[in-house]
């Protein structure tokens, strides 16, 4: 099993970013034969590293110091967020993540599943090998991949469910997608000495980051092209997945909602009515009111300006959408 050398000195964010970057990848190309093939695929696309680098923005303290800690749970938070994207895309059958082919297209359903619990196996060794391991459980993260696994089961519960609550969809965002956020800054925040004290702001704080992320997500689906997305577009409402644009254009055009329990709606056709009937624009203002929810928890934060700055780069980047804002 894989082991991340983070040396035992603090660094500043620039270098701990590198090393999260340099560590996961050394673990993904490292993994045993058996499902090397999977992961070294894997590390051909990397992703945008928002949950490690919104771990370590919490982890730094006001001399700009990281806990060496701190690289060892961002590479074990991306490496859970791996495990949950090769696991949702054997669920909804996808083709393509991040502009390659998804790995159960290439290798295999059953292989892919057993290399995502593989990477979750891998993301448990490294949060395991943190220092002060008598801390360990402070962290949460067992907790919040419960609650993570319990997005996807509601999620899956509502497949097709055209009459679902927006409280319902919230409620399972908040798990499926909110939840590894919310990880993340509440284990960086553990790690700062300047930051325990202010824990829950921070992890509230992760909270809404991760409910925006989700949401940006939703709009950009009907929004952007496949090759900008780098990923399928519109193919939600395919695998029965109702977001919140489409649930909003339901509840406003009860005629559509009739016809789409009835008859066979293109991807051409969805994309008109939601835009018609404001899904979007309804969808960025409930994101919005998570943001300036979260704006006035940074407003609130013992920290330095550039841990503000940095803190408040990442929530911009949840908000705007990563392929539009190129975050690191």
């Amino acid at each position: 099993m894989i082991k991340v050398n983070t040396g035992e000195m603090p660094m500043d964010f620039e270098k701990s970013f590198e090393t999260v970057r340099r560590e996961l990848e050394k673990a993904l190309l490292s993994a045993p034969k058996m499902v090397r093939a999977q992961t070294e695929h894997l590390s051909k696309s990397r992703g945008k590293f928002i949950r490690a680098a919104s771990l370590l923005a919490c982890a730094e303290d006001n001399r700009g110091n990281i806990d060496p800690d701190a690289v060892r749970l961002a590479v074990s938070i991306e490496l859970l967020h791996l495990a949950t994207l090769v696991h949702d895309d054997v669920i909804d059958d996808a083709d393509m993540r991040r502009g390659q082919p998804t790995v159960h297209r290439k290798f295999g359903k059953h292989a892919a599943v057993i290399g995502g619990d593989y990477l979750f196996c891998m993301a448990l060794k490294v949060s395991s090998d943190v220092r002060h391991k008598e801390e360990y459980l402070d962290y949460g993260l067992p907790d919040y991949m419960g609650r993570v696994c319990l997005g996807e089961l509601r999620q899956n519960m509502n497949n097709r469910n055209f009459n679902m609550s927006v409280i319902e969809y919230l409620r399972i965002i908040s798990g499926k997608t909110a939840a590894l956020f919310e990880a993340g800054f509440h284990a960086g925040a553990m790690l700062c000495d300047d930051a325990k004290n202010q824990a829950r702001l921070y992890s509230r704080l992760g909270y809404y980051t991760g409910m925006i992320f989700q949401l940006t997500d939703d709009c950009i689906d009907y929004e952007l092209s496949q090759e900008r997305a780098k990923k399928p577009v519109l193919s939600d409402f395919e695998q029965g997945v109702i977001t919140l644009p489409l649930l909003y254009t339901f509840r406003k055009d009860p005629a559509f909602l009739k016809k789409v329990k009835t008859e066979k709606i293109s991807k051409k056709e969805i994309n008109e009515k939601v835009h018609a009937a404001g899904g979007v624009a309804y969808t960025r203002s409930v994101s919005r009111r998570y943001y300036e929810k979260a704006g006035r928890i940074i407003d609130k934060l013992d920290a330095s300006r550039e841990k503000k700055e940095r803190l408040t780069s990442i929530l911009e980047k949840a908000y705007k959408g990563l392929g539009v804002t190129g975050v690191v």
